[in-house]
């Protein structure tokens, strides 16, 4: 089984022997949900595959190669009538400069444009009665002398538009070329007048069918007036697993690779797929969750290729998401929703989905929690999680990659100097070999709590001394750290679970519960709080309550995953913040779990 990592083209996977899950069933849905569609779905989601397996589906030039592709496939044994019937082309937004001036921007939209239609000249010249006059600065006179010629014979023409929105993403990512923007987008600017001429095309000028892609809603929102009739699928349950894996799909690979010959555990690496890269959902009413497919794709031909997992779980090739969450974060009260994402097990509320917005909302305008959460939505780093009161629409983060972005930005925020960041490792290390969290307490004391107390936030309290913890001792190279994971009925506050492929190391598996008084519960200040040993505040009544509250929680979370995972034994910690002052914490024996 060969895994096309990296590869979109559909005729390459096909013929050349790759994996391909097979999306084919979906044609007819596709076909009966409209003429001109908008599918939404966050970057390297596997869109591009998308839009090639339909290219080769409809175009007339592979009416000869038709049982090659898709013989063995659904839509194979039941073809519908579309088939091989319609001139294709496709335009790529990504393949357009957005450097330079807006003349310069302008003259590259036209130059790919009429690459575009030079290609589909050259493709279908045996098709065409008449050759297609090309104007070398004017795409959009090119286009209609497209259509005239097209008109000219029994066929149709099927518009593939990949990538739609990559301006705005540019703009949103830069925040350089707002004016660039609107030049192309409002008023008569170009990127809206071709939009205008497609949507004029499908008005009986032989445009029959358009199929769109993009990351957000952005940019159809700043067109409406010259495009107002895409239908949008992204929210629809239908096609919530149209790109991406099901963890039947998943779990039906690594049963094959084990067939295989494989020396690893096909039921641990599914365990480590499904805690790394599962639980996207794109519609209210999906009944199920969705793997994202460039990264399993990645974690499955490594692990063919070594035996081993990946070492970092997240691929480099989408690390560029973290650009997103810095974007969120430098937002009035941004960083407060990367927290409650965070610390929420059930996930933000908002009324609903923002879903129509154009880049001067992005760039100036309001930032409220809806608007700020429904990115994090369209980009890939929250997900729908629910209804919560009220029927409100809940966002979460999926999964354990998408949590690594969350941690790794907080802590990059609150820790701002090398040698803190330095520090905070070593540190780290000292927790993970030795169990031993003195060090660590101290610079979080020292450190960490000075940088909490100066946020203007609501919220000092068990979160505070969780966050502290989960931002310094997030490992996804060795471990599967869980937060607010359920475990036994209840949400475990932090588990670090040594990962299958690096028990080869001497890293401890790792629980601890947090609980938080405050300095009014002790009836004491900030001052005689800092002044007191750490023996005498564990006395207190109200620190003494909280650890035994901990220490049981630690205790039946540690059985449970101790059973889980199949481990023999596990580190326990009852861990105490008082105030944003001091921490208190016990190691608890190991015999007091079994």
């Amino acid at each position: 089984m060969h895994f096309p990592y990296g590869l979109s083209d559909f005729a390459t996977l096909r013929q050349e022997g790759y994996f391909y899950q097979d999306r084919t069933d979906r044609i007819p849905q596709l076909e009966a949900a409209g003429r001109q569609l908008l599918f939404i779905r966050p970057r390297r989601f596997g869109k591009s595959l998308l839009l090639s397996m339909l290219e080769h589906y409809y175009d007339l030039n592979r009416a000869k190669d038709f049982d090659a592709l898709f013989g063995p496939l659904a839509i194979g044994r039941n073809p519908t009538p579309l088939h091989n019937r319609y001139f294709v082309m496709k335009w790529d937004f990504s393949l357009i400069q957005s450097q330079g001036g807006v003349r310069e921007i302008e003259a590259a939209i036209h130059r790919h444009l009429n690459d575009c239609m030079r290609d589909f000249a050259y493709r279908y010249q045996a098709a065409l009665p008449q050759a297609i006059d090309l104007h070398p600065e004017d795409a959009l006179t090119s286009w209609r002398t497209t259509l005239r010629a097209l008109s000219a014979t029994p066929y149709k023409l099927y518009l593939l538009i990949d990538e739609y929105d990559n301006f705005a993403n540019e703009v949103l990512m830069t925040g350089r070329k707002q004016d660039h923007y609107e030049a192309l987008l409002y008023g008569e600017g170009l990127l809206k007048t071709v939009f205008k001429a497609v949507k004029a095309a499908a008005g009986g000028l032989g445009l029959d069918r358009v199929f769109i892609t993009g990351v957000s809603p952005v940019v159809m929102s700043d067109i409406t007036s010259g495009y107002n009739v895409a239908e949008n699928l992204y929210l629809n349950p239908d096609f919530n697993s149209l790109c991406g894996f099901t963890e039947a799909e998943i779990t039906a690979m690594l049963a094959r690779m084990s067939d295989e010959g494989a020396s690893w555990s096909a039921v641990e690496a599914l365990e480590t797929m499904r805690t790394a890269y599962n639980g996207y959902c794109f519609s209210p009413k999906a009944q199920e969750r969705i793997y994202n497919p460039t990264l399993s794709l990645y974690f499955l031909k490594h692990l063919q290729h070594t035996s081993e997992y990946p070492e970092p779980l997240l691929d480099e090739n989408l690390a560029m998401d973290r650009n997103k969450l810095v974007y969120i974060a430098q937002l009035p009260h941004g960083e407060e929703l990367l927290i409650q994402a965070l610390a929420d097990e059930q996930g933000v509320p908002i009324p609903q989905l923002a879903m129509r917005f154009g880049v001067a909302d992005m760039l100036s305008a309001v930032k409220d929690q809806p608007f700020m959460a429904s990115l994090l939505y369209y980009f890939g780093v929250l997900t729908l999680g629910g209804q919560g009161k009220l029927g409100k629409t809940l966002l979460r983060i999926p999964n354990l990659v998408a949590r690594g972005l969350y941690i790794e930005r907080l802590h990059e925020r609150w820790l701002t100097t090398y040698e803190d960041r330095e520090t905070s490792r070593t540190l780290a290390e000292e927790v993970y070999l030795q169990g031993d969290l003195t060090s660590m307490v101290a610079f979080i004391e020292s450190r960490y709590y000075p940088v909490l107390s100066n946020r203007d936030y609501r919220w000092t309290n068990e979160l505070a001394v969780k966050l502290a913890f989960l931002t310094l001792l997030f490992d996804d190279r060795i471990y599967l750290p869980l937060s607010e994971a359920e475990v036994d009925h209840g949400y475990v506050d932090l588990a670090l679970i040594v990962r299958p492929d690096m028990r080869r190391f001497q890293a401890l598996d790792l629980v601890l519960e947090f609980k938080y008084v405050s300095l009014k519960a002790l009836g004491l200040t900030g001052e005689q709080v800092r002044t007191q040993t750490p023996e005498a505040l564990a006395c207190a009544a109200p620190v003494a309550e909280a650890l035994a509250a901990a220490s049981e929680q630690a205790r039946r979370y540690g059985k449970a995953l101790r059973k889980r995972f199949g481990l023999n034994e596990i580190c326990q910690f009852a861990v105490v913040g008082i105030g944003l002052e001091r921490v208190i914490w016990q190691r608890l024996d190991a015999e007091a779990s079994a």
